[in-house]
């Protein structure tokens, strides 16, 4: 069992068409310690393990992140 909260349709939908057209999106969200960050990333792919979803993207130095998308804000 999970405690991941599925997100708005409509905003799943943003992140795959931010995929497909390669466009960076301004993220603010919480790391799995409660750190907040903000940044602009590129998106990559979404992904779904363990009954959560994950944008996989990568940032403007080119380190791959795994975000959760519930915790996005």
């Amino acid at each position: 069992m999970t405690d991941y909260r599925p997100i708005d349709c409509g905003l799943h939908s943003e992140y795959e068409l931010a995929i497909m057209q390669g466009r960076r999106l301004t993220l603010r969200w919480r790391e799995a310690g409660g750190e907040a960050r903000r940044e602009t990333l590129l998106p990559l792919d979404l992904v779904t393990r363990d009954g959560a979803e994950y944008l996989l993207a990568e940032d403007s130095d080119g380190q791959r992140l795994e975000i959760r998308l519930d915790h996005i804000d």
